[in-house]
């Protein structure tokens, strides 16, 4: 490989990976495409996932500026996430996703 095709820090495959790494992660936003949902709807549809993980990658998410984070108080307080325009930018890639994995 010459310095010219290395794949460094700067490189936006190597970037985008790096957001969308780990298990949950893709799957967090394919729900996500499909509007708002509650933490409590999120791990119900990632089934396996544990509160702490999904917690972890949500954090993540909203550091990136993927997805948004809407705290209602109530009793017991309502959480809401969604998809920023960064984050909606990801739909052709889960679709791509999807349709590749519908091949295999």
């Amino acid at each position: 490989m010459d310095r010219e095709s290395a794949c460094d820090a700067a490189c936006p495959v190597a970037r985008a990976a790096d957001i969308l790494s780990g298990k949950w992660t893709t799957l967090i936003i394919r729900d996500l495409i499909g509007g708002t949902r509650r933490y409590s709807e999120l791990q119900r549809s990632l089934n396996g996932v544990s509160p702490r993980m999904l917690a972890m990658r949500l954090t993540e998410l909203e550091k990136a500026g993927l997805i948004s984070k809407a705290i209602t108080p109530s009793v017991p307080p309502r959480t809401d996430y969604a998809l920023t325009d960064k984050g909606r930018r990801l739909e052709p890639v889960i679709a791509a996703m999807a349709a590749f994995g519908a091949g295999l």
